[in-house]
């Protein structure tokens, strides 16, 4: 398991772990690679290359963050850097692979941008391929432009969908995976409803549904995805917090088991991990309960691959904790276990 970080408070970079399926625990394994703010890991198809999004403000002299490509070296839990390219725009907090490993793709945040790179078969990156910059803004304060934060693709491997928070917005695109080429959809956009902030994205497993995390307005959106047309449409919207729910609140990650049956979502701030049924006729969410992320501001989670636990990367405490999931309720324990790490932002399981 590889875990990026922030490296504004002692981390060094993306830090490596072995994980005990039977038991929850995590065993560091120390440091992977030194890299500069690798906020966010993707790895390739075959699990040779990982690619991490440098969420930097300025890189090599110009205001923009950065894409970084390495060698994985399984067995001793360690990466090779194999080459580091511009992402194009500042704040880039998002990295992802198309499903034939040809193709990266990042999300810049504070630049309000997207861009597609070329992958070799060595694991080297191209410089952009595809750049789009974003414009406008939307009506909450965090909303004072556009704000691209999470680039996925979609199961066929015909589209790339990106979330822009600033502007409520899932912007779609036709994939050229041969080239690593995006081409603007129409129509272009699926509208969140105003004020929302689409943050993260996750398909079902059966590749009709669609989850949007909303972290401006706690919510969930139930979409449904015409793969014919690249187009997707609201089914259902949850919130993500209590009715009556007074303070701060942003929403940050969002993740499925793979049977499709449940759907678990980490709230920052008031720190909580919210947990929903799949039905199974048309996709929509019904809450089940609310649980600890064992910690402050959960940045990051993920199930492990016998799903039997749920992983939480807690940035404000320092720490990684780990739940008990019973696979047949989809219910997390109450209690968990802690581990320390600086700054944990990305949780990456081979």
């Amino acid at each position: 398991m590889f875990v990026g970080t922030q490296t504004t408070k002692g981390s060094k970079g993306i830090y490596a772990y072995s994980f005990n399926s039977a038991t929850g625990e995590l065993t560091e394994k120390g440091l992977a690679a030194e890299a500069e703010m690798p906020t966010f890991l993707a790895l390739s198809p075959d699990q040779k290359t990982l690619f991490a999004a440098n969420e930097l403000s300025e890189y090599q002299g110009k205001k923009t963050g950065a894409i970084t490509s390495f060698a994985v070296d399984r067995e001793a839990g360690k990466l090779t850097k194999i080459n580091e390219v511009s992402a194009g725009g500042p704040g880039t907090c998002h990295v992802s692979m198309d499903h034939t490993g040809r193709c990266a793709f990042v999300a810049n945040y504070d630049g309000g941008s997207a861009a597609s790179f070329a992958v070799d078969k060595a694991g080297k990156l191209s410089e952009a391929v595809s750049f789009f910059q974003y414009r406008g803004r939307g009506p909450q304060p965090q909303q004072d432009g556009p704000h691209a934060h999470r680039v996925t693709v979609s199961p066929d491997n015909q589209y790339l969908l990106v979330n822009d928070l600033g502007l409520d917005e899932i912007h779609v695109y036709h994939l050229d995976a041969m080239a690593a080429k995006l081409t603007a959809q129409d129509p272009l956009a699926w509208k969140a409803e105003p004020g929302s902030g689409p943050r993260a994205l996750r398909f079902h497993p059966n590749g009709r549904w669609v989850y949007c995390l909303n972290e401006v307005g706690s919510s969930v959106n139930v979409l449904e995805w015409d793969a014919r047309k690249g187009v997707l449409t609201t089914a259902q919207l949850v919130s993500t917090v209590p009715e009556g729910h007074t303070g701060p609140s942003a929403p940050s990650e969002i993740v499925i088991d793979k049977t499709g049956r449940f759907v678990y979502a980490a709230n920052r701030f008031d720190n909580f991990l919210v947990s929903f049924s799949v039905s199974s006729t048309d996709g929509k969410l019904t809450l089940m309960e609310r649980t600890s992320c064992g910690g402050e501001m959960p940045r990051h989670i993920a199930l492990d691959p016998t799903e039997k636990w749920l992983l939480i990367a807690n940035q404000e405490t320092d720490n990684l904790s780990v739940f008990a999931r019973d696979a047949r309720t989809g219910k997390i324990s109450k209690e968990g276990k802690g581990f320390p790490l600086s700054r944990p932002q990305c949780i990456l399981f081979l």
